[in-house]
């Protein structure tokens, strides 16, 4: 169902008057197909959105005209991706004075065999496959409170600061590629991840480091529905009541030595 957002021009209300309008659209809501997903206020410009999946966009006019009569003054259509990157990307810090550990567990994820699916089913048709793979990915880095660092053109790379939510993204994300490949039609798309954990550098919206090499090699080792970690996030995941297999040692592209990995199986029961 397409997403939209609506702008309301809304001089003179306060937050309390915006809370009780949404709660009257909520009530009436359902029966014009609407299910609204958010809404923020904004008193500096007396302003009001909200981000809502409809039939249509007269659909979401239907509901506030019944409900409060507070039409919208414009209403777009909106990317799924654009608005779960928008969300995932944003940290409102409890005081200024917030201290964060540096220590972050890393992702990176790949689709298997993008070159080929390319050159399958044309430029066109690959780009429609490759946002429906973001959007399995970034709901679940949304829901796990991860942070996109960049898109890898067939894979994203992400940041969280606990090792468990990155292990239940992961998780979240190789059942969202199981879904979606039992919709009928769908063609599908199978995706290796690769997880460790470290203090990386932070510069410039991006993060470069040790853990970030080797995040990125372990994932490059996976097969196709793996999820791959190093020995840290294995320690931390197990003392959280994640389950893996035993550990194998790989030799990883850039590491003399053979390296430590295992398997993630579940997340605690």
């Amino acid at each position: 169902m397409p997403l939209y957002m609506d702008r309301h021009d809304t001089p003179g209300a306060t937050a309390e008057d915006v809370a009780q309008a949404h709660a009257a659209d909520l009530t009436v809501a359902a029966k014009h197909g609407v299910q609204f997903l958010s809404y923020w206020f904004d008193p500096d410009n007396d302003g009001v959105f909200c981000l809502a999946k409809a039939a249509e966009a007269g659909d979401l006019t239907a509901v506030h005209r019944e409900s409060h009569g507070l039409l919208p003054n414009e209403i777009i259509s909106v990317s799924e991706n654009d608005v779960l990157r928008f969300l995932g990307g944003i940290h409102e810090p409890v005081d200024k004075s917030e201290q964060r550990s540096p220590f972050r567990a890393i992702l990176f994820t790949d689709l298997e065999g993008s070159t080929s699916l390319l050159n399958e089913v044309g430029e066109s048709a690959f780009m429609v496959l490759l946002q429906e793979h973001d959007a399995v990915i970034r709901r679940a880095l949304l829901a796990s409170k991860g942070r996109e660092i960049k898109h890898t053109g067939d894979g994203i790379m992400a940041s969280f600061e606990l090792v468990a939510n990155a292990l239940e993204c992961s998780l979240a994300i190789q059942a969202g590629f199981r879904n979606r490949a039992a919709e009928e039609g769908k063609r599908e798309l199978r995706v290796r991840a690769g997880l460790a954990a470290g203090e990386p550098v932070d510069h410039n919206d991006d993060i470069f480091g040790a853990a970030v090499n080797l995040a990125a090699r372990i994932c490059d080792a996976a097969d196709a529905g793996q999820i791959l970690v190093s020995d840290v996030v294995h320690r931390l995941g197990t003392e959280s009541g994640f389950r893996f297999e035993a550990a194998e040692d790989l030799a990883l592209k850039g590491f003399s030595d053979p390296t430590e990995v295992f398997q993630l199986v579940d997340a605690p029961i």
